[in-house]
């Protein structure tokens, strides 16, 4: 069975996405959890779990920042706060919370995400044995890896098949120095659409922002593994992420409910090259025109990448 797990940027949203044939939302407070669309009270979280499990979803929080000691100290309150609101899984980037989830008694289901870490089958199968789910897998995995990856998996390997790629992140707050240095104030989050372009390529489009996690730096172009979702389905990839930080709320619903109806294909053995290429150009339609959409990492050969 296919399980597609879809991020949430506000509570009207979340409502929405509760409609669809999804099975986990995914949300999280700035805090603890990276690059969210939103970053959501204590009181907000636990209505969304409410409203998951009224809906028979799942609920999906991220706690995968690397909690640096002042973040660290708040951790065991947080992890109370969920395990006592039944949220059904955390993602997890910093294992000293896992050492903590255990000599505190408060172990919640949890998926590993090191963003970048996680390209083997080794590595999935070591966080297994240290109590996760599952892993993500790095988005710089091509298909000739993940096919080898899929034959000895302990645990699965969530894919990202649609939404932004971080390539760069740092705890310097790199967009705050460079302000300093130019003497303007600006906003520094997402919603001012900061971007990076290559010299001389000013087709380039690298979005950037910061938070309290440091500086986040995307790739140019976003994912769209729509094209490719039945082979990701051959090898048993099939817990798939939705990710709609870039992508405007009503137009990610619509998103959602595209890779369902890729989902529902699959699985009743209709899918077709009419169906991909409708739900290809669909998912271009609802896209943010300045921002590019490809298959990322999937189609290169391993050989080429530095």
């Amino acid at each position: 069975m296919i399980e597609i797990t879809a991020t949430v940027n506000s509570l009207n949203q979340g409502k929405a996405l509760m409609a669809t044939d999804i099975q986990s939302i995914y949300f999280g407070m700035e805090e603890f959890g990276l690059r969210l669309g939103n970053s959501f009270t204590l009181e907000e979280q636990e209505q969304l779990i409410k409203l998951a499990h009224l809906n028979n979803k799942k609920a999906t929080v991220a706690v995968n920042g690397i909690m640096h000691p002042e973040k660290m100290k708040k951790i065991p309150a947080y992890l109370k706060f969920l395990k006592e609101n039944n949220v059904d899984a955390i993602v997890i980037g910093d294992p000293g919370i896992i050492y903590l989830m255990h000599q505190l008694d408060l172990f919640i289901p949890f998926l590993y995400d090191g963003e970048t870490l996680v390209t083997s089958s080794s590595q999935i199968n070591f966080w297994v044995k240290k109590g996760a789910k599952g892993a993500v897998v790095a988005r710089e995995v091509p298909f000739d890896e993940l096919k080898i990856m899929s034959g000895n998996l302990n645990g699965f390997g969530e894919i990202q098949v649609f939404g932004p790629t971080c390539i760069h992140q740092s705890k310097r707050p790199l967009l705050q120095n460079y302000f300093n240095y130019i003497d303007v104030n600006e906003k520094k989050d997402q919603s001012r659409e900061w971007f990076l372009s290559e010299p001389k390529k000013p087709e380039t489009h690298y979005a950037i922002y910061e938070d309290s996690h440091g500086t986040h730096i995307f790739a140019n172009n976003d994912l769209n593994l729509m094209p490719v979702l039945p082979e990701l389905v051959q090898y048993g990839f099939t817990h798939w992420k939705l990710d709609g930080l870039f992508t405007p709320e009503e137009n990610f619903i619509e998103v959602v409910e595209n890779f369902v109806e890729a989902k529902k294909h699959l699985e009743n053995n209709s899918w077709n090259t009419s169906v991909k290429d409708h739900l290809k150009g669909e998912i271009r339609r609802l896209h943010p025109a300045k921002r590019g959409l490809d298959l990322g990492f999937f189609p290169l050969d391993p050989a080429t990448i530095k």
